[in-house]
């Protein structure tokens, strides 16, 4: 009986585990999934700025205004 409930106690154990790790993983995989994009985004901004195209982007005081005006 005692041995039992041991078993049943290691199986639920295992169970909460088993779930842990996949939420884990899944979680990880978007992770992984957000960051490719931010790098591909970064890489491109690189890019852009690197070539002189901004696109739009007010970046920098080279888009800013002299004080004076």
């Amino acid at each position: 009986m005692q041995d039992e409930k041991r078993l049943v106690d290691l199986e639920i154990k295992i169970a909460h585990a088993e779930r842990t790790i996949e939420d884990l993983n899944e979680g990880l995989y978007r992770q992984q999934l957000q960051i490719e994009k931010l790098e591909k985004s970064l890489n491109l901004l690189e890019k852009k700025l690197q070539s002189g195209q901004s696109d739009g982007l007010d970046i920098g005081p080279a888009n800013e205004k002299p004080p004076h005006y």
